[in-house]
């Protein structure tokens, strides 16, 4: 009977990890106001998510199917999501080194969003010097 436990227990535990990321994704969708956050749950459409997110053209998505090309699109896709909820880009870098990509996506879903003071905050649109 152990026998047979072990691929049960296998698929549990990947069941959990897939829809912790999957909630992640959706936290991190909510953060940004982006549409359509039931992709989130839904595997493969979940990439379309992450283009929406970092505000890429849903052609981008053949990047993700090219071996190689796959690594480059990943950094750039998070390096923008990073950017959508106010963390530094560098992160996407590190969603190549296994662990920390687990890590990140946990960071960018639950960790706050600095707020921009007012002081910063631009009250008029600047102006185009007229020739």
């Amino acid at each position: 009977m152990n026998d047979s436990l072990g691929p049960i227990l296998a698929l549990i535990i990947a069941l959990g990890f897939y829809l912790f990321i999957a909630y992640c994704l959706f936290r991190i969708a909510e953060k940004t106001n982006t549409p359509d956050r039931w992709m989130a749950w839904v595997p493969i459409i979940q990439i379309f998510l992450l283009l929406k997110i970092a505000r890429k053209p849903a052609w981008w998505f053949l990047g993700f199917l090219i071996p190689l090309v796959n690594l480059i699109v990943v950094v750039i896709v998070w390096m923008e999501i990073a950017i959508a909820v106010n963390k530094p880009n560098w992160l996407g870098v590190l969603m190549l080194i296994p662990f920390f990509n687990l890590a990140i996506i946990v960071y960018l879903a639950f960790s706050s969003m600095p707020q921009i003071p007012e002081t910063q905050i631009p009250t008029t649109p600047p102006s185009i010097p007229s020739a």
